[in-house]
């Protein structure tokens, strides 16, 4: 995929302004983390069999596959204005944009893409390619909605589940290299049944259930924090829906880090509640952990 021997950041663009924000982040991304970037158009036309070229008489630039390259030239040379000491690498490339990103994903660093992009309808949130390449990507995915902000916290979503430790090791390697504080957020409702034949009982001690909340918070990021001396961690415990809290969450920070599924999710769905939640209502960019690569320095 590239000369250099760092995994790439992989960005998709498609022309819109939210792909072009997407390659801006994308750009600084890939600049923080020593990394080359790599920037992909899906041209899903050919698999149409129509003609790529000019049309009889048009310009000689004209044509489907000439438009394709200068969506990629123009994110190259955006890219470069965010930051000229990265390697930029520029791609069109046969295929659906999910297939492309999700085949792009099995040799990233990061996978990074906008919200929506051209020929979205409006009143989605989310368009299906982001929900896509969360879902069953091979590495990190991280959403731009709008222009990333400049500072805040890094929020991480805990459940206590292999997921969810694996978003607290990526949420605490982002806020070490952001040099921000890490706030780690554990929501809980009573207790639901999480497979066929689970019987819960009827009464509850409350205060015996938080204090087994507040354990599976401390847990989560103890061992963490040893790893990283230099990231405050502030706990929260929230009674009430895990999406609601981070989404909550989300307004002040810079970013806001969570696993694909976490505890009771139902193996068959793409992405669990919680991340689907965030994904499609967080006001600041979303990453979902599902596979993530080995964290430099672990």
């Amino acid at each position: 995929m590239t000369s250099n021997m760092a995994a790439p950041v992989v960005v998709g663009t498609d022309g819109s302004e939210v792909a072009l924000q997407a390659v801006r982040a994308a750009a600084r991304e890939a600049a923080e983390r020593g990394c080359p970037l790599r920037i992909v158009h899906a041209f899903i036309w050919p698999l149409m069999r129509v003609p790529l070229g000019p049309a009889p008489g048009a310009p000689a630039d004209a044509g489907l596959r000439n438009q394709a390259w200068q969506h990629v030239n123009e994110a190259v040379a955006e890219a470069h204005k965010v930051a000229p000491e990265v390697t930029v690498d520029g791609a069109v490339v046969p295929g659906a944009a999910s297939a492309v990103l999700l085949a792009e994903s099995s040799a990233a660093e990061l996978v990074v893409l906008g919200s929506r992009g051209l020929g979205g309808f409006a009143g989605l949130l989310l368009g299906s390619t982001a929900v896509q390449v969360s879902a069953h990507a091979d590495c990190p995915v991280l959403v731009i909605r709008g222009e990333v902000p400049a500072s805040g916290p890094v929020v991480v979503g805990v459940d206590g589940s292999e997921l969810s430790e694996q978003a607290v090791a990526f949420a605490f390697a982002e806020a070490s290299r952001r040099d921000t504080e890490l706030i780690a957020v554990h929501a809980w409702l009573y207790p639901t049944p999480v497979g066929p034949g689970d019987i819960l009982p009827l009464v509850y001690d409350l205060d015996a259930f938080r204090e087994q909340e507040e354990r599976v918070l401390a847990e989560s990021v103890a061992g963490w924090s040893e790893r990283y001396p230099e990231v405050t961690v502030r706990q929260r415990l929230v009674r009430g829906s895990p999406g609601g809290a981070l989404v909550e969450q989300s307004r002040t920070a810079q970013l806001v880090v969570v696993g694909a599924r976490g505890r009771g999710a139902l193996g068959g769905l793409l992405l669990g509640s919680v991340s689907h939640a965030v994904l499609h209502h967080a006001e600041s960019p979303v990453a979902i952990v599902r596979k993530p690569r080995t964290v430099k320095g672990s």
